[in-house]
């Protein structure tokens, strides 16, 4: 039986539930610890700092490594922070727990994303959009069954269940040959990373990240308190939330179906990114004009729908110009360069949207965020003209 594809499914799961994890169990891990949620809150921050070395040290050890040994460590990395944190009752343990969780995380997206398309078949496009789809659905599902077993079972037996099911993926791994997935070309010379570092498309996808990964969080963060702030209920806000991961996964399975119905042509691929990319900034200023509660919702709900694709569609550029023209034994570390350089957009633009919003309003504190879409769509197109004149 070939277990690629549900070890694939199953890390992805467990991935998306490693983002969600934090924030999700925020409230209740600080009646636990017994403090604030601002300062829990930068446990949440600790997770996307801590990334930012980690991703680059994983893709290394994801090249020089067999990789299966990267895929199951990752996955018992996130057993024992979830273990560990379903224990803590100090602050520093729960730190731990954080750095655990950033380490194993980091493990598994990195070779997850390197083999996507010997996973899933198909076109990078293809493959990265339906395997994010899965990573989508794991963020969507895990506040809503944290909120279940919590009330249920009580803190740690429900981190006790994420922990079980996180463990799947390290077990189906054990049963998925590995080599049969690489391509012929990965036993090829190592140029080492100066092929990387010298690469324009590496680091014109790797800034296209560091635009766009902000805009997701900053959706996610703080859709409730804007939607609150232009008077929409609390209950409603919520649910517009929802809405906008809903809109999210969906997006990434209908581009999935879509370009593997009607295949991308030459340059495809990009100039999506750029027509992503237009609406993003369409979609912000919406957000930071919008007068009603109704308007407000819309946009939300549009971004999810035009972030959805964005994402995969980018590292698919990234990992098919990596196997092809550069040399596919350097995968591993092209998506650690990449998620390094996004790691820091994704941890520094939000404070600077918070920071802004204090002194003003979450709704002006959106001009940040179509900076950065302005900023992405600079990006895609020269990556579109990079890519299409090479």
């Amino acid at each position: 039986m070939n277990l690629a594809t549900p070890t694939w499914i199953a890390g992805l799961l467990a991935c998306g539930m490693g983002v969600a994890l934090l924030g999700s169990v925020k409230i209740a891990l600080a009646k636990r610890l017994q403090m604030d949620e601002a300062r829990v809150g930068g446990l949440v921050s600790m997770f996307g700092f801590a990334m930012i070395p980690v991703m680059l040290a994983m893709g290394f050890l994801t090249d020089l490594l067999d990789k299966k040994i990267v895929v199951i460590a990752g996955s018992l990395l996130m057993v024992a922070s979830l273990l560990v944190l379903a224990r803590a009752v100090k602050y520093w343990s729960a730190l731990i727990a954080v750095l655990l969780l950033s380490a194993g995380w980091s493990a598994l997206v990195n070779v997850l994303n390197v083999l996507m398309q010997s996973a899933f078949g198909g076109t990078q496009t293809y493959a990265m959009n339906l395997g994010n789809f899965f990573f989508g659905l794991g963020a969507f599902l895990t506040p809503l069954l944290i909120a279940l077993l919590v009330r249920r079972t009580g803190f740690a037996p429900a981190l006790l269940v994420l922990a079980a099911f996180t463990l799947l993926s390290g077990v189906l791994a054990c049963g998925v040959d590995f080599k049969s997935l690489l391509p012929p070309a990965a036993a090829a010379a190592d140029p080492g990373i100066g092929a990387l570092l010298s690469d324009r498309i590496m680091w014109l996808t790797a800034l296209a990240l560091l635009f766009y990964a902000p805009m997701e969080a900053t959706m996610a963060a703080w859709a409730t308190t804007y939607l609150g702030d232009k008077g929409m209920a609390e209950g409603r806000a919520a649910t517009t939330l929802s809405g906008f991961w809903l809109a999210f996964m969906c997006s990434r399975l209908a581009t999935a179906l879509i370009v593997a119905r009607f295949p991308l042509s030459a340059g495809g691929d990009t100039l999506l990114i750029v027509g992503l990319s237009i609406l993003c900034i369409l979609v912000w200023a919406g957000a930071v004009f919008s007068r009603g509660f109704g308007t407000a919702g819309a946009m939300v709900v549009l971004a999810g729908l035009v972030f959805g694709p964005t994402f995969p569609t980018l590292v698919g550029v990234l990992m098919g110009h990596v196997s092809q023209d550069i040399s596919p034994v350097l995968g591993g570390r092209a998506v650690g360069l990449f998620f390094m350089v996004g790691g820091i957009g994704w941890s520094v633009i939000p404070i600077l949207i918070g920071a802004y919003a204090r002194k003003t309003s979450i709704q002006r504190g959106f001009l940040i965020a179509v900076g950065a879409a302005v900023g992405l769509t600079v990006t895609a197109v020269a990556l579109h003209v990079t890519m299409t004149s090479a």
